[in-house]
């Protein structure tokens, strides 16, 4: 009777994995509502910023980073130096040091589909695969959850474009959605994590930056900001050395 009963419990099996990228799909479609909108907003920029329109999908591909593209296209059109602009990239996505930690890279197991589940680690698909339960992680699951965010990223700023070289005059406060977009994360992860102390460091670290550096506040700030962080982690560890010792 056993040998009846195991190939009954094992046939869904690979129904259930063929399920498993339309599931991916479906749990990107929250992070979408924010991303499409975003790369609109970065088509726009380009087109109003006198750039060529081709950037969008480039900076898309190559530098898959929402923040970070929206920054690219102001320091692009300002002619920023070289060494500023590599600057800005070190700061901005060193976070993603910190995402690999809890990011279930190790369910993808094929060497390219690695290098894409790195390459496409951004805010929005850490924070989805972070939701999920860790029973119902897989690779295609994961892998097919990146791509569509991907796709929602280069199809608005397709779109940008397209509304960017049709409309008559340019849009103004469009360079607000940065602000507004890491505004809503902080403000979201505040709420769900309740991490008051994080909060007041990052407040700090601002108020700092707009009084000590306030030519590169946001340089001084996120640097502050890490510093700050790494001391806490280690006094909490420290705390829970002695905890432990005492107990």
């Amino acid at each position: 009777m056993e040998q009846d009963v195991l190939p009954r419990t094992a046939a869904p099996a690979p129904a259930a994995r063929r399920t498993q990228p339309a599931l991916g799909v479906r749990d990107s479609f929250s992070a979408g509502l924010g991303i499409f909108p975003l790369g609109i907003a970065l088509g726009l920029l380009i087109i109003q910023a006198g750039l060529p329109w081709w950037l969008a999908p480039a900076l898309s591909l190559a530098a898959f980073a929402g923040s970070l593209e929206l920054l690219l296209v102001g320091m692009m059109a300002s002619v920023t130096p070289l060494a500023a602009v590599a600057l800005t990239v070190l700061v901005v996505n060193f976070r993603h040091v910190f995402y690999a930690f809890s990011f279930p890279l190790h369910l993808v197991k094929h060497p390219v589909a690695k290098a894409y589940a790195v390459y496409a680690m951004i805010d929005e698909a850490y924070a989805v695969s972070a939701s999920l339960p860790e029973q119902e992680r897989s690779a295609p699951r994961l892998l097919a959850m990146q791509i569509a965010c991907e796709t929602y990223w280069v199809g608005g700023g397709l779109v940008g474009v397209a509304l960017g070289a049709a409309l008559p005059a340019p849009v103004k406060g469009l360079e607000f959605a940065l602000c507004a977009l890491f505004t809503v994360l902080t403000l979201d992860a505040f709420r769900s994590r309740k991490e008051l102390p994080s909060l007041l460091l990052a407040g700090a670290s601002a108020t700092v930056a707009l009084v000590v550096t306030p030519g590169m506040a946001m340089f001084t700030a996120l640097l502050l900001f890490v510093g700050l962080l790494l001391a806490r982690h280690a006094v909490s560890a420290r705390r829970n050395v002695q905890e432990a010792a005492g107990a």
